[in-house]
């Protein structure tokens, strides 16, 4: 089992939009998936389908009570082998409720080791923010996936994200390595995606995923229709994306 975080303290940088697709890719190859939603807008809650409203417990309720990881997943009714353990806005009211408890960056790794059931991913979808939520993600992750948009202040702000992915392995997860770095909202026929691509390759290197994924409208709307976007519009130009990039990441795991 994999545990992956996908972080970048931007928003609006396609980090819930690569959460749902590579998950729902995965699951569509056979791999037993499961993702936790820990950002309070809960996007991959609602993009995945589920009616945020009609939630009877959530990851505010992991976080900030005894209840069992187990008790809030819920399988996802559009694609087999996926499940989802969703949130809502209340988790916002967690980030200042954990403070006061005793090895509260650990919370979310205990959580996760009392899974019952295995499966071969769990990725974290994580709030654009350092709080405490995203800090428990690191904690409990092997792991950390970082989308980056294709625009003039891309590397604005990385090298704070690796700082705290360094200070998080110093002193609180000690096995955790970055898993490489994707590029979002690229469009080929500009000069700026190119050279920010050329940048941000320099400073990442071979942690640079080749695939890269386009601005695209289809894209942009499946979230919208509660759709991952292979069940929305399996033949658009972000489909074969992120596609692309799932059989990438699926290489990544043999090296």
């Amino acid at each position: 089992m994999k545990v992956i975080c996908i972080f970048n303290q931007k928003g609006g940088v396609g980090k819930t939009t690569t959460n749902i697709n590579l998950c729902s890719y995965l699951a569509m190859e056979g791999y037993k998936v499961l993702t936790l939603d820990i950002d309070p807008q809960g996007n991959t809650t609602s993009g995945l389908g589920l009616d945020k409203k009609n939630l009877e417990l959530s990851m505010y309720d992991v976080l900030t009570s005894v209840t069992p990881l187990n008790d809030v997943i819920i399988k996802s009714d559009l694609i087999q082998n996926l499940s989802i353990a969703p949130s809502t806005m209340e988790l916002a009211g967690a980030e200042i409720e954990i403070i006061q408890e005793n090895d509260r960056e650990q919370i979310l790794s205990k959580k996760i080791k009392e899974l019952e059931v295995e499966y071969d991913f769990i990725f974290i979808d994580c709030p654009p923010s350092l709080g405490s939520l995203t800090i428990n993600a690191l904690t409990a992750s092997d792991s950390v996936l970082i989308p980056i948009q294709c625009e003039f202040y891309a590397l604005e702000g990385v090298s704070q994200l690796i700082n705290t992915v360094q200070l998080v392995k110093k002193s609180l997860n000690k096995n955790l390595t970055v898993e490489g770095v994707l590029m979002t909202m690229y469009d080929y026929r500009t000069n700026l995606s190119n050279e920010v691509f050329k940048e941000v390759e320099k400073y990442f290197n071979d942690l640079m995923f080749k695939s890269t994924i386009p601005r695209n409208i289809r894209l942009a709307e499946s979230p919208s229709f509660g759709l991952p976007i292979m069940l929305y519009d399996e033949k658009c130009k972000g489909a074969k994306a992120y596609l692309n990039f799932t059989k990438e990441f699926l290489e990544r795991q043999k090296s």
